[in-house]
């Protein structure tokens, strides 16, 4: 036992530490993230998938905003969709995810009593006519009256400011449920707000509720709970879902729910607030999880304006619960969930509705922090003691029959018990105590990783290197066929420059360069092919995949321009001419491996899309641009705003490709840019119609705009001679070049 003292002790270590945090000792955002995920994969794999008949989202989409106009729509309109759900189709109960804060004066009442009172006072005609149709006109009164006598329950929202009392308000807020001494002595800890928006005076008046539609988003971004009662001034406001189901039940009073224990500092004994015969579990900020059916559509959707104009049936809407939102984008009611990063706000109120009337919902008792102790610190200790003594054979399945049996029991309080038991501690306490005396891990890695080092260290960065050791068989330099982009970069007019300088400056210089040059291809997770001369190969997507090959090649042409304009001062000073390179990239399936003779090998990439690249690179002076892309790689990085350059014929190949020139990321590009390539491409279809007077005139404002580019002046130069040759009805617009 002695010899395993050092392990054992190791691991009681690694119990206590999460042990301690299971207590509430210290905090541990890492796990504190783990657990969120464990947590919306439970969600996701136990989830029924079944669509929900009893509530039916509403959708202001964007079928409706094609019909209806804009949002926000006419109150009257409004009214008139109450008087279909009710009358019509004998819905239930209303639910609106949506705020009327701000009155309706799209009617032109305000400018026609305005000229009652001025230009139009003294005729009677016109004040009779007006005093007829103002109740026809007061819109907000008119949807106010409509909602008079029926379970429509409206939505708002409540803020926080920077500072306590800074949150700004709006609107009337309901009644409160409960009131300031419903939790006298009990350190409930509710979501404080300072702020709200909520609707009009007269709305709140005539509806039959009111509930706040805030999620509470988890420092990760994600909604999973919400909470059913926040504190305003020292008053409880139900949420909207809560608010919808009192409204079904006749508006029964909320009635906290207390465990027989006496409440503590820390314990307020808050597990439940009771509505009628509904209980509804909270946790320690009176909060509810979602209970997610499924990914959107597990509730059924129809379009507001097939319900205006009764295109619905009335089976699909009798008798149901109804919640009016909005999917459209451009609305902005959507959010981040367990079950999607992008779903509708209002379907997480219809998931709480539906949880409510099974009595259906996730819930996180206190009693969890202890049995999260105990497991940890019975598993923990089992494996601390057990595993420095056994073999790694028995030690492996030692481990899994405890981490089977941890998952076996947190699954059946799930599933039976609609208790969330806490998970990720365990599985990484387990994991840890293995990896701990599992330690001869360790030292196979170090092996991979140096034998990785020895085949790839000398092409790819050290990063890499470190990634391909997590894998080492994976990797090989056998040759293969993959999806890949290759980049060259070449010195324009390097045998000139050559002859001015001595070896040695001329030996300095291309140091100079080649090192930041080749730390930008690295930055990109470029693998260095060679360097010839003054030029530079690299490819990407081996021998690490990379499934954004494209995207990384181009970026990294990029920065290398930008690297060498910023060096430019410095060769300056050094009495040093000028370095500029031409930039070709292309992406498509390339072979890559070990190439040579059985003298001698080399890691390195060909095909037709290697030898394109390197044509592209070659043509870049003849368009006066640095960097030319071919026409797959533009296809596979959708984010970058391209120029079209041309269609042409490079030497060796019979096929015309299309040629662009990569501007900037989309949404970094300034107006002006943009506008400057909208027109070229104006110019450039003129071009290829043979229009050539239009095409003329597009480049001329062009050239005026940007009197040095070698591009405008190469498509004037070739209109000039198509006038004087004409290419004749079949021609495709493709260039040909003849040299490389």
């Amino acid at each position: 036992m002695k010899k395993h003292l050092i392990r054992i002790v190791g691991g009681l270590i690694i119990v206590a530490l999460f042990v301690g945090y299971a207590a509430k000792i210290y905090d541990a955002p890492l796990i504190r993230r783990l657990e969120a995920i464990a947590y919306d994969a439970r969600v996701r794999l136990t989830m029924p998938r079944t669509v929900d008949q009893r509530v039916v989202v509403l959708d202001i989409d964007e079928k409706s905003l094609a019909e209806e106009g804009r949002w926000p729509w006419r109150r009257d309109r409004l009214g008139l969709l109450l008087d279909k759900l009710f009358d019509h189709y004998g819905i239930a109960v209303v639910g609106f995810d949506v705020v009327f804060a701000e009155r309706d004066e799209s009617s032109g009442l305000k400018v026609l009593e305005d000229l009652g009172r001025k230009q139009l006072k003294g005729v009677k005609e016109f004040q009779s006519a007006l005093s007829a149709v103002r109740p026809g006109l007061q819109h907000d009164e008119v949807f106010a009256r409509k909602m008079r006598g029926r379970k429509v329950v409206l939505g708002y929202y409540f803020s926080s400011g920077d500072a306590p009392g800074q949150g700004t308000k709006s609107g009337l807020l309901p009644p409160p449920v409960l009131g300031p001494d419903a939790f006298a002595g009990r350190p409930v800890g509710f979501t404080t707000w300072s702020g709200y928006g909520s609707n009009l005076p007269e709305f709140v008046k005539n509806a039959a509720g009111a509930g706040h539609f805030n999620p509470w988003v988890d420092e990760d971004g994600v909604s999973r709970r919400v909470p059913m009662l926040a504190e305003y001034q020292g008053a409880y406001y139900e949420s909207l879902s809560l608010a919808v189901i009192r409204a079904l039940l006749g508006s029964p009073p909320v009635v906290p729910g207390f465990t027989e224990e006496a409440a503590s500092q820390d314990y307020t004994g808050l597990e439940w607030l009771e509505v009628g015969p509904i209980r509804i579990p909270v946790d320690e900020i009176v909060s509810t999880l979602v209970p997610y059916r499924g990914p959107q559509g597990s509730f059924p959707y129809i379009s507001v304006s097939d319900v205006l104009r009764e295109r619905v049936p009335v089976a699909a809407l009798k008798g149901k619960i109804a919640l009016i939102g909005t999917t459209a984008p451009g609305l902005l009611d959507l959010r981040s969930t367990p079950v999607a990063p992008v779903y509708p706000g209002v379907e997480i109120h219809a998931n709480l509705i539906a949880g409510m009337l099974d009595q259906k919902i996730p819930q996180k008792p206190p009693y969890v922090i202890g049995a999260e102790v105990a497991s940890l610190f019975v598993s923990g200790l089992l494996l601390a003691l057990l595993l420095p003594v056994l073999s790694p054979f028995k030690g492996s399945l030692v481990t899994c029959i405890v981490l089977g049996g941890a998952l076996v029991v947190n699954v059946a309080a799930w599933h039976y018990g609609n208790i969330v038991l806490p998970i990720a501690s365990g599985i990484l306490m387990i994991f840890l105590l293995f990896a701990f005396n599992m330690s001869y891990g360790f030292f196979v890695e170090t092996r991979a990783k140096r034998q990785i080092t020895g085949l790839f260290g000398q092409y790819v960065p050290p990063e890499l290197v470190d990634e391909m050791s997590q894998n080492p068989e994976s990797f090989s330099m056998e040759g293969e066929s993959r999806e890949m982009s290759v980049l060259f970069s070449d010195v324009r007019g390097f045998t000139t420059i050559s002859e001015g300088l001595d070896p040695k400056e001329l030996s300095r210089l291309m140091n100079e360069f080649l090192t930041p040059l080749t730390r930008v291809i690295y930055k990109h997770r470029g693998t260095i092919d060679k360097y010839m001369g003054d030029c530079i190969m690299a490819f990407w997507g081996a021998p690490l995949a990379d499934p954004d090959h494209a995207r990384n090649a181009v970026l990294a042409g990029m920065e290398l321009q930008a690297t060498l304009d910023a060096l430019q001062p410095h060769f300056k000073a050094e009495g040093w001419p000028e370095i500029r390179v031409g930039v070709g990239v292309n992406s498509g399936r390339m072979s890559v491996g070990n190439m040579g003779s059985e003298i001698r090998l080399a890691y390195t990439v060909m095909g037709d899309a290697v030898n394109l690249a390197s044509r592209l690179e070659g043509i870049t002076k003849q368009y006066g641009v640095g960097m030319i892309v071919g026409e797959q790689t533009r296809a596979w990085v959708p984010d970058m705003a391209f120029r079209e350059i041309d269609r042409v014929k490079v030497k060796g190949k019979e096929e015309p490709v299309a040629i662009f020139e990569p501007i900037g990321l989309i949404g970094e590009v300034e107006q002006g840019r943009l506008d400057e390539l909208e027109l070229f491409a104006k110019a450039l279809r003129h071009y290829r119609r043979q229009e050539w007077d239009m095409a003329e005139l597009q480049l001329l404002n062009l050239q005026k705009a940007a009197p040095q580019a070698t591009l405008y002046a190469l498509y004037l130069e070739r209109i000039a001679h198509f006038r004087a040759a004409p290419p004749g009805a079949d021609w495709d617009g493709v260039f040909t070049f003849e040299t490389k």
